[in-house]
């Protein structure tokens, strides 16, 4: 498995490159320091999610076009091969599954939380939607003012154009899948 930041620091480069983007405009449209850039590009970073969900916010793109590497048409997908993302001194851990490649407007994620496990998560972009079932354990997810209790075989849905957090208040693991789709 190529080392997480090298392959940030790839995509993040061809992705701007792309689009035709300097480093200053980049900054502007994700609020995410000049500087800072400079050194994921160059591999010398390890960006956080949150960083990582500015920037793809602030470009409009997948979260994942940044994270993964690009897949073949068929592939068999081993969860010990996936190297997971994880805030929280460990207890929130996300594992890319599918990415969003060649303008499908999916992802597909496991996300494990230990107990009092915690991740807040920043906006995904307009009209964005996330899809959660509860696989095992309880998810708590907060949505503005609200707050819903996702047991272990329940789904839920919503709009992830807000902030939105997802927490393990149980004594045990909680483990789901998350499926982000972008109506760009």
């Amino acid at each position: 498995m190529k080392d997480l930041n090298q392959i940030v620091a790839n995509n993040l480069k061809r992705i701007r490159e792309e689009m035709k983007l300097s480093l200053d405009k980049v900054a502007d449209l994700t609020g995410v320091s000049k500087g800072m850039l400079r050194q994921i590009e160059a591999g010398e970073s390890s960006p956080t999610i949150k960083t990582i969900w500015k920037i793809a916010s602030g470009l409009k793109i997948p979260y994942t076009s940044i994270i993964n590497i690009p897949q073949p048409e068929t592939f068999l997908v081993l969860r010990e091969e996936i190297e997971p993302q994880v805030e929280d001194d460990g207890r929130y851990k996300v594992y890319s599954i599918f990415p969003s490649e060649d303008g499908r407007k999916v992802e597909v994620y496991t996300i494990e939380l230990e107990k009092d496990g915690s991740f807040a998560s920043n906006s995904h972009g307009e009209k964005t939607q996330e899809f959660i079932t509860v696989y095992e354990g309880v998810l708590t997810i907060q949505v503005d003012d609200e707050e819903y209790s996702v047991k272990a075989g329940d789904s839920i849905k919503f709009m992830a154009d807000r902030a939105h957090a997802y927490s393990n208040r149980t004594e045990h693991l909680t483990r789901a899948s998350m499926v982000i789709y972008y109506p760009m």
